[in-house]
């Protein structure tokens, strides 16, 4: 195979993700192939592969498959390197910033939950210790 496309099998052993899930995310219409071989298989671009690497990410994040579209449609926007007007570069970059901000609270969030969880786990504990036994 060509380092142009990759089989599915190649897509999932470089991103970790099941064939399953890859086909998901194609139906979602998140990544699309761009290519079939001779076979009929279809075929992806190393562009799908780093959609992929988005999705993956932000997946645990607890992004909606909307969330995920909007920002790869804004990264693809802006990636061709065609001249955008002003206005609309700046739109797309805002919408970005606004994904960042929320990736870094979402992370920030699952950080806490830990934490919170050892908190409960050490109240239970201590409302155990001091109950007397019957």
């Amino acid at each position: 195979m060509s380092g142009e496309h990759m089989q599915i099998g190649e897509v999932a052993a470089r991103t970790e993700l099941s064939l399953r899930t890859i086909r998901h995310y194609e139906e979602a219409g998140l990544v699309i192939p761009s290519a079939r071989s001779q076979g009929g298989f279809r075929l992806h671009p190393e562009a799908g592969v780093a959609r992929l690497m988005v999705i993956r990410r932000m997946k645990p994040l607890g992004f909606t498959f909307d969330e995920m579209r909007a920002l790869l449609e804004a990264t693809d926007r802006l990636d061709p390197g065609e001249e955008l007007p002003a206005e609309e570069r700046e739109a797309l970059l805002e919408r970005i910033r606004g994904f960042e901000q929320a990736a870094q609270q979402r992370v920030k969030d699952l950080r806490t939950q830990p934490v919170r969880a050892e908190e409960s786990a050490a109240t239970s504990a201590k409302r155990l210790a001091s109950t007397p036994m019957p």
